[in-house]
């Protein structure tokens, strides 16, 4: 269930709700913690091409959740620091990073707030799937990119594309502004990657059109080198999903008139 109004305090909600999900998404399915253990990437190949060879890199994750992608990166060779608004979300990352015998960093605050809790700069700055959403204000956020990025490193994000933010849950119809305006308020039973687990979610986003993003990054003044869109989602965690080819998913009664992701590389000048 969804509305739109006025909301104070979002990072404490949001964070409320990131932490009663860790439990159920660490042993669900979806993450599928098992093979990650065994050594498989939680990386897709999207994002793994666009980042490049990252060994012997220094890389900052944005919004990491509990570390998958993070310390993927670092069995990769990449320095890895990771971020997260949730205390038990970074609080299993440490544990990951530990029980892996990694050297992965991680840090717990709200995204914001970052340059109180870290100051380096980084080769790479990288951030993925349903991370922006939550944040009001995408001007701050494009400026801890720039301040985060070493002169000559890049910025890659890879992300759902803000068209599939517009539709009610079923992809019925249009419910929603493209464009950022209120805060959508959301309370849901379960989880994208376990529905059925019973945890009462309760959270604020925001929707965030292409050219706000864009913007936000030029306004910096870092360099757009590659922009992609894709007719498909690299994980089933909308409903109506059917997967059309092995790891790749479209919403069946849409197929692929409606783009749902999009891609991004950015450099920061020397």
């Amino acid at each position: 269930m969804k509305e739109s109004k006025s909301i104070p305090d979002f990072a404490t909600i949001n964070r409320k709700s990131w932490n009663d999900r860790v439990e159920s998404h660490v042993d669900s399915d979806f993450y599928d913690m098992q093979s990650f253990l065994q050594g498989k990437t939680s990386l897709n190949e999207e994002e793994i091409n666009l980042l490049g060879d990252v060994n012997g890199l220094s890389l900052l994750h944005l919004q990491c959740h509990f570390g998958q992608d993070t310390l993927s990166l670092a069995r990769m060779g990449a320095k890895a620091t990771g971020v997260d608004l949730s205390d038990q979300a970074i609080n299993q990352a440490k544990k990951l990073n530990e029980d892996l015998g990694l050297d992965a960093e991680f840090v717990c605050c709200n995204l914001y707030d970052l340059p109180e809790h870290l100051d380096a700069q980084f080769d790479r700055v990288f951030t993925s799937y349903g991370t922006i959403g939550w944040l009001p204000d995408l001007e701050p956020w494009a400026a801890l990119v720039a301040r985060y990025l070493k002169p000559g490193g890049q910025f890659v994000m890879v992300d759902f594309h803000p068209t599939l933010w517009m539709f009610d849950d079923d992809f019925s119809k249009i419910q929603y502004r493209y464009f950022n305006s209120d805060p959508i308020i959301e309370t849901q039973t379960g989880t994208y990657a376990d529905r059925e687990s019973g945890v009462e979610i309760k959270d604020v986003s925001w929707n965030h059109s292409m050219s706000s993003l864009l913007t936000s990054l030029m306004r910096q003044g870092l360099e757009l080198s590659h922009f992609g869109e894709y007719d498909y989602s690299n994980y089933s965690c909308f409903n109506h999903l059917e997967e059309f080819a092995p790891g790749k998913f479209r919403v069946k009664h849409l197929g692929n008139k409606i783009p749902m992701m999009y891609s991004i590389v950015a450099t920061k000048p020397l």
